[in-house]
């Protein structure tokens, strides 16, 4: 039996929907927020939609500029360089553990989560391709079962999607992507950890790479 599930308050639902659209481009950087606008678009008073952007802003999401009033904030190329070397230390790691640690069902659930994301490879469609990237990468936490690196990613993960926004809207980007994770999910699956935590190290550096590094730019000598 499954227990009861609270109703998300107005204020919730307000921030689902803010956030959704921050995160999928729908809101792009520097965009303004117009509470009423957005109060009337959403059939709701300005209270929960100011509740909601108090949220985004301590989340760094959005910003007050003063008289432009709140904008979406621009990608920080500081924070996305913090994240991704966080990322290449937490995630190789998780990818290794779940060699020894992943569920019986992890091969069909995987079979699941890929067959999600090349579907939404050919329809091109944002929000699933957010979706399922997501859903791999939550997929590999849960096997690697360490809480406090769920906990983390979960966390940072609103600021990684907005770059992957921008990747997964091109298809010969997006394609790589999933390439990607089905050599992790191999990897995983026949028991080698080493080369599973080598291929998701470098996973995550052609993420950043592919949108997010600046010409010149090195993050192994960060």
């Amino acid at each position: 039996m499954q227990s009861v599930k609270p109703k998300k308050s107005l204020a919730e639902e307000t921030y689902d929907i803010l956030l959704d659209a921050i995160c999928s481009g729908e809101f792009s950087p520097g965009d303004r927020l117009h509470q009423d606008e957005i109060a009337a678009q959403l059939h709701v008073s300005r209270q929960p939609v100011n509740s909601a952007i108090a949220v985004l802003k301590a989340e760094q999401l959005v910003k007050d500029t003063g008289r432009r009033g709140v904008v979406v904030a621009p990608l920080d190329p500081d924070m996305m360089a913090a994240i991704t070397e966080y990322r290449r230390l937490v995630e190789p790691f998780a990818a290794q553990a779940a060699v020894s640690r992943k569920p019986e069902r992890a091969a069909a659930t995987a079979h699941e989560v890929l067959a999600r994301g090349r579907k939404a490879v050919e329809t091109g469609v944002i929000k699933e391709l957010l979706n399922a990237d997501r859903a791999f990468h939550e997929m590999i936490y849960d096997w690697g079962g360490n809480r406090v690196i769920q906990t983390s990613m979960r966390s940072n993960w609103n600021h990684i999607q907005r770059v992957m926004a921008e990747i997964l809207r091109d298809p010969a980007k997006a394609q790589p992507v999933w390439d990607e994770h089905e050599a992790i999910v191999d990897a995983i699956l026949s028991g080698d950890g080493a080369v599973a935590s080598d291929l998701m190290q470098a996973h995550i550096k052609n993420a950043y790479d592919r949108n997010f590094s600046p010409p010149g730019s090195d993050i192994e000598a960060r």
